[in-house]
């Protein structure tokens, strides 16, 4: 069974940077897409950044400029390099892996546990 496991969330001033992490664990053989949604309260999850295999990137309007996704296919970890970071960046912030394909066949929808990012003004 896959696992994803984030670090690296906390508290930091307007301005300030922070980089998250996002370990995938487990008999994996491949993963195309892995990406960061947040969710800050009362508002929906919503995609932050996402990255393929090849190192396509997606970026949410908001953070581009300012965050920026890259991920280690042999360590099957992705990152969030946050800078400049505004008080609206204040959120829980996902790991996600759509599909992920392990020895045992296919694990789909999967995510992390959240670490919350807190941004002060």
């Amino acid at each position: 069974q896959v696992r994803l496991v984030e670090s690296g969330g906390g508290l930091v001033q307007a301005g300030g940077s922070l980089r998250l992490s996002c370990a995938a664990s487990g008999s994996i053989l491949s993963i195309n897409v892995m990406g960061w949604y947040r969710q800050a309260p009362g508002k929906q999850r919503e995609l932050v950044a996402d990255i393929t295999t090849g190192s396509s990137t997606n970026y949410a309007d908001s953070v581009k400029g300012r965050f920026t996704i890259s991920r280690d296919k042999v360590k099957n970890t992705v990152y969030l390099q946050m800078d400049n970071l505004k008080p609206e960046d204040t959120a829980v912030y996902y790991c996600s892996a759509p599909a992920v394909l392990t020895t045992s066949g296919w694990n789909l929808g999967l995510w992390g546990q959240g670490t919350l990012v807190t941004v002060s003004s």
